[in-house]
């Protein structure tokens, strides 16, 4: 890799940006779904969840193979790829004048956002050193990526509400545009130039198409049941198709997930453990903004507005944990952020039929929000630290995966206890619903605070603390 002139800290800037986009576009739609429903003629809500997951679990199911292709052709090069991808899917978007359409060119979207995310956290692994500047700059990471989300749905409601929610991906053109041409004159390119060229695209087939199918068996048992021949058939596919993936990754050549990096304990526990508490995160968003518009009777910008807080409890946690991580330990900042989302989500659990924003609403929000910013930090470091450089591309994408999957599979599983939970139609049963899925959401978090405490032993991170005590070091790039 060779050596580069530009501050790295105004290279951070760029790459957040576009991270910024992506995350934003993960939640943006979330207020805007009833004017979408309405002015593109989604049958029903089931139908309607798919203007997210088909972003979603594409964006989920081609990471990998995205993080591979940066590590093989360079990580500059297909970061801005992927942002023509996105860009150009996000024009679309907003002049689809169809359901299908939409869903379709949502799947495209996701299929750039899964070429944007590995290449830029690849970028800052190799643009930083292991060490105090590598944990600031994914302390900037981490608050960009949850707090992107909040702010989404603020964005959303501002633009659905003025305008239209074809503005909500109007917007991502001209960020898009000027992050491309900031990026293809300052950003560093890297790549790894020990490795044959090959590029497991079964792998990416597979293990998209059975996530996809998994999504689908769970959305639809909410309203066919979990033995009705639809959902049983798509379980089947599922397993089929993992099952497929798991085989093909064994016997490639230039497998698109090596599966021998599992048994570095660090990233295997650091994976499992975003996957879970992901899982109940995600669907935070999801329910609150239900909870929000139609049983508090917010409009969309007033909704959109009420997560600002949020947004500051995650960028005030990250900034402090990336500063707490190295001095007093990785484990202990992320079970502290894991205890206080629990508590978070119980404290939602709780939220009554006549409820208000600033007794009912806000201090679940403020707790779960500091909770959320301090668990983020702590495992990306873990995820990506202490490994070659070779293998940054396929940790970077392998820890996405498992925030997107987990997310993806979070609301479909939350989504279908809460509506088994809801008898009738009236507020009171909603709500009742909405208990269910913020308690499922705490089970999530706690047991991702469980495998954390079981599986990561202090050896298992000595290094990577005792990288992050060094004095702060720039990596040649």
């Amino acid at each position: 890799m060779s050596r580069h002139s530009t501050n790295p800290w105004v290279v951070l800037v760029i790459i957040c940006l576009a991270q910024f986009m992506v995350v934003l576009d993960a939640t943006i739609v979330n207020v805007a779904l009833p004017h979408i429903q309405s002015s593109l003629g989604f049958k029903n809500e089931a139908s309607l969840q798919w203007v997210i997951n088909a972003y979603t679990l594409v964006f989920a199911g081609f990471l990998l193979l995205g993080g591979r292709a940066g590590d093989l052709l360079g990580r500059k090069r297909l970061f801005l790829v992927g942002l023509v991808v996105f860009t150009a899917a996000s024009l679309l978007d907003g002049i689809a004048t169809s359901s299908g359409e939409l869903i379709g060119f949502r799947a495209l979207q996701g299929l750039g956002a899964a070429l944007i995310s590995p290449a830029a956290l690849s970028i800052i692994s190799t643009t930083f050193a292991e060490g105090k500047e590598r944990a600031r700059a994914l302390g900037v990471w981490a608050a960009i990526a949850i707090g992107g989300s909040a702010v989404g749905l603020v964005l959303g409601g501002a633009l659905t509400q003025s305008f239209s929610w074809r503005w909500i991906f109007f917007v991502n053109v001209p960020v898009g545009i000027l992050t491309f041409l900031a990026a293809t004159r300052l950003v560093p390119e890297s790549k790894d130039e020990n490795v044959h060229r090959g590029y497991d695209l079964a792998g990416a087939v597979t293990v998209t198409g059975g996530l996809m199918a998994l999504v689908y068996a769970l959305v639809n048992s909410a309203s066919h049941g979990w033995g009705s021949t639809t959902t049983v058939v798509s379980f089947i596919a599922a397993v089929a198709l993992l099952a497929a993936f798991v085989a093909i990754e064994q016997r490639s050549a230039e497998p698109l997930v090596r599966l021998s990096i599992f048994r570095v304990r660090s990233l295997l526990t650091a994976n499992v453990a975003m996957f879970l508490a992901f899982s109940g995160m995600f669907a935070m968003f999801f329910f609150n903004s239900l909870y929000i518009q139609q049983i508090l009777g917010f409009g969309p910008l007033k909704a959109g507005v009420s997560f600002l807080p949020f947004t500051a409890g995650v960028m005030l946690s990250a900034g402090l944990a990336s500063g707490l991580a190295p001095r007093i330990g990785v484990r202990p900042v992320a079970a502290a952020g894991m205890v206080l989302t629990v508590i978070g989500m119980v404290l939602f659990a709780r939220m009554p039929v006549d409820g208000s924003y600033a007794i009912d609403v806000l201090p679940g929000m403020i707790v779960g929000s500091l909770g959320m910013g301090a668990i983020f930090m702590p495992l990306t470091l873990v995820a990506t630290t202490g490994l070659d450089d070779e293998d940054q591309g396929l940790a970077s994408g392998l820890f996405n995966t498992s925030q997107q999957v987990g997310g993806a599979l979070g609301l479909a599983i939350l989504t279908t206890i809460a509506t088994g939970h809801t008898h009738g139609t009236s507020a009171a049963a909603q709500v009742h619903g909405f208990h269910y899925a913020f308690a499922g959401a705490g089970v999530l978090v706690a047991l991702s605070l469980g495998v954390m405490l079981a599986l990561l032993r202090k050896r298992h991170v000595a290094r990577i603390e005792a990288e992050a005590e060094r004095e702060p070091a720039l990596a040649a790039g």
